[in-house]
Parts: structure tokens; C-alpha cells; sequence
């Protein structure tokens, strides 16, 4: 069982528009968790679902630490464990152009060679509390960029939520 769980999700409203990242770490064996989210006022919701491993990433304590990302991005997940690899190889380029996201690709290169990262493909909007929980965080980010408020949720808590 990896040590820590995580989810992570980001999305827009309007690509690219006002969008939003969040992620919920999980500590499998006490059920102490951490949910964070923040957001931009244009963005595209590639960049959010990146953002949203990056800033979990981040926030790890210990490295080494093995965890498991559950995203509803298929996108994030190919381009950590298909497409990262051959894109650094050419100098962050791919073929027929220009690479999108580099800085953000970069980091998550960096981020993950620091810990022990696997990758769960989740159905978005599907029921899974953690996907929904995530996705519920982001969307309050937003509306607090739409208020013309600090986008920043911070919060820890016990998993499951009660």
C-alpha cells in the first residue's frame, strides 16, 4: 500500500479562462489528510491538472515518499509516464513544434525524481469521494476568483470526510 494517497484535479471555466487546481493527501494508516487549492485568473486546464500534482508533489515532507496519484487526467498521467521522458531527451521539444507547459513539465520532471510516484486513472465526476472532493475544492476556488477573493483553501482534516 503506498504511503501516502493522493488526488489531485484542475480545471477552467473557459480554456483558457479562470481556472483552478486541488489536491487531498491522505495518510492511508490514520486517515490525517490535507486539502489544498488555489487558481488563476487565465489559465488553461492543462496547466491546472499539472499544477495540481506539482503543488502535491510539493508539499511532501519526507524523500523519498511513495505515493499514488488519482487524477482524471489522462493527460497528466501520459505526460509523466509515456511522453516526459523522449520530450527531455530532445531538449523539452517534441516533434512538428514548439512544446507546450515546458515550465511546468519541468518541474513535475524534477518533482518526480524526488519521490516514488504511481498513477491512478479515475472516472471524473463518477462518485469517487476523493475525485469529488477535489473537484468540489477547485470549483470553490474559482468562485472565489469570481468574488474578487484569495482563490487559497487550505485545510486539514480526517478521511473520510464526516
Amino acid at each position: 500500500m503506498p504511503k501516502v494517497i493522493c488526488y489531485t484535479d484542475g480545471g477552467c471555466r473557459g480554456n483558457p479562462g479562470i481556472g483552478a487546481w486541488a489536491y487531498l493527501l491522505i495518510d492511508p494508516t490514520t486517515g490525517n489528510a490535507l486539502e489544498s487549492a488555489s487558481g488563476e485568473t487565465e489559465t488553461t486546464n492543462n496547466r491546472m491538472e499539472m499544477t495540481a500534482a506539482i503543488e502535491a508533489l510539493r508539499s511532501l515532507k519526507h524523500k523519498p515518499t511513495e505515493i499514488c496519484i488519482h487524477t482524471d487526467s489522462k493527460y497528466l498521467i501520459d505526460c509523466c509516464t509515456q511522453w516526459m521522458a523522449g520530450w527531455k531527451a530532445k531538449g523539452w521539444k517534441k516533434k512538428g513544434g514548439a512544446l507546450k507547459n515546458v515550465d511546468l513539465l519541468k518541474q513535475l520532471d524534477q518533482l518526480l525524481q524526488e519521490h516514488q510516484v504511481t498513477w491512478q486513472w479515475v472516472k471524473g465526476h463518477d462518485g469517487n469521494p476523493g475525485n469529488e472532493r477535489v473537484d468540489e475544492l477547485l470549483n470553490q476556488s474559482m468562485d472565489l476568483i469570481e468574488q474578487d477573493q484569495s482563490p487559497i483553501i487550505q485545510n486539514r482534516c480526517q478521511w473520510p470526510l464526516r
